[in-house]
């Protein structure tokens, strides 16, 4: 069975850390849809979506911090757009508190989101982290990769 959200080439950012995290919400991401398609029930589902919040916010607040050390021009739009999908986290979870069930349509919304923000949004600041000097590799091996085990 194909996953849901494929990581590909054209999802990296070309910068070790970032990707390796842009992969933890990839793989989160296709562990809902999977959770939605087989059935194993709201508390599995609602469990994964609160990683997948609980995650989220930690990349954005490495790509925020980067962007603040590196003097990102966008900085504060970027920002503005890390907050809306934190926003729009905290409302799924209140509708998931309520008793609302997880739908194919959020898993589409959400990728959808990722892909987007990945493909268009993220990559407006990496010419910028380069030109300042950012390691691609940044480290051997991805600390993100340690803690959430990738």
């Amino acid at each position: 069975m194909s996953k849901f959200v494929e990581w590909s080439t054209e999802l990296s950012v070309g910068i070790e850390e970032i990707d390796a995290q842009h992969q933890v919400l990839v793989d989160l991401l296709n562990q809902v849809h999977e959770a939605i398609q087989q059935r194993q029930g709201m508390e599995v589902a609602r469990g994964i979506v609160t990683r997948l919040g609980e995650y989220t916010r930690v990349h954005f607040a490495v790509e925020e911090s980067l962007m603040r050390i590196l003097h990102y021009p966008g900085y504060e739009g970027h920002k503005r757009k890390h907050d809306e999908l934190i926003e729009q986290l905290a409302e799924l979870h209140a509708k998931l508190d309520a008793g609302k069930a997880i739908t194919f349509e959020l898993t589409l919304f959400l990728k959808t989101w990722l892909t987007k923000h990945i493909m268009e949004v993220d990559q407006h600041y990496v010419p910028h982290f380069l030109a300042r000097g950012i390691d691609p590799m940044l480290a051997k091996k991805s600390w993100v990769k340690k803690l959430w085990g990738r």
